[in-house]
């Protein structure tokens, strides 16, 4: 998406030791591109949720995929380039994702 981010993942710890060092990265590689230094990338806040089913976890997916077909900018979501649909179609992107749900 243009202007926001979704990722799908089960980090190995918390939050704040994950996030903070993501944004600072993508910020300065951000702010390396023409007219991007010295303004703000990211905004200050976040949103997490811990999934509890499998059925959930689908639900999710299914949003965070066709976010780009909704926003107008894909006709189909294997069409958007950082989509994990194509991948998940053929077999990549944990198909049997996240292994401690039961």
């Amino acid at each position: 998406m243009p202007n926001h981010v979704h990722l799908l993942l089960t980090p190995k710890v918390t939050a704040s030791r994950w996030l903070a060092p993501l944004k600072g990265f993508t910020a300065h590689g951000a702010n390396d591109l023409p007219g991007g230094h010295g303004q703000a990338f990211w905004q200050d806040e976040s949103y997490d949720h811990l999934v509890r089913s499998p059925a959930e976890l689908d639900r999710i997916r299914e949003y965070i995929e066709q976010n780009p077909v909704n926003a107008g900018l894909v006709v189909d979501d294997r069409e958007y380039p950082w989509s994990s649909a194509t991948s998940r179609l053929k077999g990549g992107c944990g198909q049997d994702w996240p292994p401690h749900i039961l």
